[in-house]
């Protein structure tokens, strides 16, 4: 069967162009080729300018427009990940709190003098040897045996030293014999002057039970301080190895801490609260702490709709080396968060009315890419140990508690224990107080990697405290509010109550105003494309076909032609091999392949079906009979049996 005139036409020109593929035969023709033919208007100025200035001018403005575009889309990639914070208040009914109460002194004294008797009596002896302290003046009450040399060998393994003039001599509270210490001196106290005329510096040295010839001093510029860090070391071996149960019933009943309780204006008491066992604070009590599933609310700001609180302190029965402070300590807090009472807590004073308004703000941040936040501590490879919801403070501390068991063998006492794990004891491991303090000082300085790995949470609830204190209570009124909460009390108190024995606590909502602070992404895909197609139309009226075809021209086409180049290299380099070793000769074969410039195509005419078949053709070829067809003529003829008049001048050319 006879041809279709549209093929013939087709075949014709593919016969006719020499070359497939892009039909630049080199670089700066397909360049040459693209800037009279692309959309953008700068690349065509290039090549028709007349003159080598205007030329230079036009070059120059279209490589700053180019400048330019990737200057501002790189801008516009970098905010792509920036968020705008949008804070919304509402008035509405408010969830309360859980209200966290601790007594500052953990476990009364008069209960713990059978595990303390022996690190006491130590305690009175340094401040002897030291200080001249005589019980008899003091306001210990508790008479202690003599003092015997056959105390506990593990007090003889850390004494309290005395070092004269920050020299390594230093003089040992139980012999009062002068000796040389050896060991890396680590000052707890950054107020430390080094200077001659220095008082004696108090501390303690702590070695390697596995090397004893690696210690650590412990020194601090105040005795004060350093009988108390002493003290809480040595407290926290005993405590360790005391049960749970029993340490419980050591510490302060409801009963004995909450004398009276108001909430929303109605009586309450302790069946509102909920037992939580510090290891630093014994027992505490968490006002509506949701555990049977409900939680209080308020609908009115104020202090009279708030919870309202009297509590009994009893400083009588405090431990004279463990605390320094009389009162209370509180912490505001949600009901899934963990209460970090000895890093956060708000301490109230006794004989004083301490009011505390607060403020209820939700935060929400955007996680990544936005920010480095977590959602809900899943994705963090540190085990949460508080069965609390993920807090940065959960994380922090349940880092270090691993690296303990992992490095000491034994879990540090203040935090909960994990799986398999027992707290620390000098007993069963001797070593544990020089690891725990080189590891706590690798804490602090950050090199754990626990700062590294914890991260904020995403979403938090936070209760901004405003505390204020009034004399309480009045001198007029003492008299008889002390006699009336001493009868309330009833059989457990047989005098009259003192007053620097009590507290009063309020917390309320100042307003009932949520502040939401949340995040939101500042820009979206599509607003993120408009920019970009805003800052290709501005500075190089180009659109995303004009993208495609840079894309086209410059990759595409370009790398065609550059192989195509090599592999022309490689067939001739492989012909004339060929030729040197047959002794022929191959003429016109590189010509035939290679491509060459269209005469007929100029500058400023766009290529057409016209100027394709007025290309130079092989001899052989014979002109083709039907010329390209006339839009008009599609509507009825199928095919071109003869030269139509409207076509004459074409064909004749």
């Amino acid at each position: 069967g006879a041809m279709a005139p549209g093929k013939k036409i087709t075949a014709r020109i593919k016969r006719t162009l020499p070359v497939k593929g892009p039909q630049a035969p080199t670089l700066s023709e397909l360049m040459r080729w693209y800037c009279l033919n692309t959309n953008t208007h700068g690349c065509r100025r290039i090549v028709v300018s007349r003159g080598r200035l205007r030329r230079f001018i036009w070059i120059l403005l279209t490589l700053s427009a180019v400048g330019l575009i990737l200057w501002q889309c790189a801008e516009l990639l970098m905010n792509y990940y920036s968020a705008s914070v949008s804070v919304t208040v509402q008035f509405q009914k408010l969830p309360f709190p859980a209200v966290t109460i601790c007594n500052i002194n953990p476990y009364k004294y008069s209960s713990m003098k059978d595990y303390l008797s022996e690190l006491d009596k130590e305690t009175k002896k340094a401040l002897e040897t030291f200080y001249g302290f005589s019980e008899g003046k003091s306001k210990v009450r508790r008479s202690v045996d003599e003092w015997n040399s056959t105390g506990s060998d593990f007090f003889k393994q850390i004494p309290l030293l005395k070092f004269e003039d920050l020299s390594k001599t230093a003089t040992d509270l139980r012999s009062g014999q002068k000796r040389k210490i050896e060991g890396s001196v680590f000052h707890k106290d950054s107020s430390i002057v080094n200077s001659g005329d220095s008082n004696d510096i108090i501390g303690f040295q702590l070695c390697d039970a596995n090397n004893s010839s690696e210690c650590a001093l412990y020194t601090f510029s105040s005795g004060v301080n350093a009988i108390q860090e002493w003290y809480k070391l040595h407290y926290m071996n005993i405590m360790a190895q005391i049960p749970l149960e029993t340490k419980e019933k050591l510490s302060y009943s409801a009963d004995d801490l909450l004398l009276t309780c108001f909430f929303d204006g109605l009586s309450c008491d302790k069946r509102h609260f909920t037992l939580f066992h510090h290891p630093l604070h014994g027992n505490c009590y968490t006002f509506n702490s949701g555990e049977n599933g409900t939680i209080l609310s308020t609908s009115t700001g104020g202090s009279e709709y708030g919870l309202q609180v009297v509590l009994y302190i009893d400083e009588a029965d405090y431990n004279p080396f463990l605390v320094t402070s009389t009162g209370a300590k509180i912490i505001v807090h949600d009901q899934n968060e963990y209460p970090f009472i000895e890093d956060i807590g708000t301490e109230i004073e006794t004989a004083a009315a301490t009011s505390i308004g607060m403020h209820f703000t939700r935060s929400r941040k955007l996680s990544k890419p936005y920010s480095d936040c977590t959602e809900t501590g899943a994705d963090i490879p540190v085990e949460n140990l508080y069965n609390k919801s993920y807090s940065l403070q959960i994380c922090l501390h349940s880092c270090f508690q691993k690296a303990m068991v992992d490095s000491c063998g034994c879990a540090q006492y203040a935090q909960p224990l994990p799986a398999g794990a027992e707290y620390c004891n000098y007993k069963k491991n001797p070593n544990w107080m020089y690891c725990y303090y080189r590891l706590h000082e690798k804490f602090v300085k950050e090199q754990l990697g626990c700062q590294q790995i914890c991260k904020d949470a995403c979403s938090f609830k936070e209760w901004a405290l405003t505390t204020s204190i009034a004399q309480w209570p009045s001198t007029v009124s003492e008299d008889w509010m002390l006699r009336v909460l001493s009868w309330d009390k009833g059989q457990k108190i047989n005098k009259k109550l003192n007053k620097t024995d009590l507290a009063n606590l309020m917390v309320f909502y100042k307003d009932l105003n949520e502040r939401f602070i949340s995040e939101n992404p500042a820009n979206t895909l599509v607003i993120l494309l408009s920019n970009f197609g805003g800052q290709l139309g501005l500075w190089m009226s180009c659109s995303v076909v004009c993208v495609i075809e840079i894309i086209e021209v410059f990759f595409i086409d370009s790398l065609f032609i550059v192989m195509r180049r090599q592999w022309q290299k490689a067939k001739k380099w492989w012909n004339d091999q060929k030729r040197d070793r047959s002794g022929k000769t191959q003429q016109g074969s590189d010509l035939e392949r290679q491509g060459h410039d269209n005469p007929v195509c100029i500058d400023e005419d766009l290529p057409t079906f016209n100027t394709a078949l007025r290309l130079p053709l092989p001899q052989d070829n014979p002109l083709p009979r039907t010329p390209p067809p006339n839009y008009s003529t599609l509507r009825l003829e199928t095919a071109f049996t003869e030269q139509l008049p409207d076509t004459l001048e074409v064909g004749q050319h």
